[in-house]
């Protein structure tokens, strides 16, 4: 099982045959799409709380950091809390970069 990243980037969580992963891939691709970003989207499969998206190391979901252990999700991320995240996160990578 590879670990999430904690640094700047995207990626989602799930566990092998989650059957809400798709659903969650399709919602973060019109996200992208809308805000007119092509971002790498890393998808990891393993014992995770599935499925989840994490933006720049944080769970979009929750807000919170990664929590360990597989489980199945219910939570999904809105597609408030995906744009939020994507054009919050960006901005901050912008900024990081700069300094």
């Amino acid at each position: 099982m590879n670990a999430p990243r904690r640094d700047p980037g995207v990626q989602i969580l799930h566990v092998p045959d989650c059957p809400l992963v798709e659903r969650l891939r399709l919602l973060l691709e019109e996200c992208m799409a809308e805000i007119g970003t092509n971002e790498r989207v890393d998808v990891l499969v393993g014992d995770y709380p599935s499925p989840t998206l994490l933006i720049d190391g944080i769970d979009v979901a929750s807000g919170e950091p990664i929590r360990d252990g597989a489980s199945c999700r219910l939570d999904l991320p809105t597609r408030t809390q995906i744009l939020g995240a994507l054009t919050g996160g960006r901005e901050g990578r912008r900024a990081r970069r700069a300094d």
